[in-house]
């Protein structure tokens, strides 16, 4: 099995980034760094007589990625409680692969298994839930299990090193993904 780390943060070397690097320690996997990518907001076209139109961005070439993998680890901040806008932005944008005549967005989301690693510095352990709350919904409507998440507590850069629990979660997700990866 393999895996794609789809990265919302905005900042390099973050937090969220450093959790998720310790979480995948000795593991192979593909980044796809979503601050380096350009991917418009959703003009959304879903009810018009010639559906979506093309958009000329990095879009497509980031969910052909996707799919291609079979282990999907969404990584983000918390921001105002939510996901990042980076990362938001690329799953408002399913609406259009969900009618992209190419492929069964749905089937070939429903084969994956999905993870999500969080950091966040106020009180996230309760006040990031709805964050997994709203991506388990969007997974669940594309019948792709969340098979796991981490939350790390985190402000200032490196904050993260402080937090056992975090560390110790990150280990436990670690195993996690190795077993699943050896089958």
């Amino acid at each position: 099995m393999s895996i794609a780390v789809i990265n919302g943060s905005g900042r390099e070397g973050g937090n969220t980034e450093q959790l998720t690097r310790l979480a995948l320690e000795g593991l192979e996997y593909k980044e796809i760094v979503l601050r380096e990518k350009k991917i418009l907001p959703i003009v959304d076209q879903r009810h018009s007589p010639g559906g979506f139109q093309p958009v000329e961005d990095d879009y497509d070439a980031v969910i052909q990625e996707v799919l291609a993998h079979d282990i999907l680890v969404f990584v983000t901040p918390v921001y105002w409680y939510s996901v990042s806008g980076l990362l938001k932005n690329m799953i408002d944008r399913w609406s259009q692969s969900l009618r992209d005549t190419r492929f069964d967005f749905k089937a070939l989301m429903a084969q994956k298994k999905a993870f999500v690693i969080t950091a966040g510095g106020d009180n996230p352990r309760i006040k990031a839930l709805p964050l997994i709350e709203q991506l388990k919904y969007t997974f669940d409507f594309v019948g792709m299990p969340l098979e796991g998440y981490l939350i790390g507590q985190a402000s200032k850069p490196g904050d993260i090193q402080n937090d056992e629990r975090a560390l110790t979660e990150a280990a436990w997700l670690n195993g996690k993904l190795k077993k699943l990866v050896q089958g």
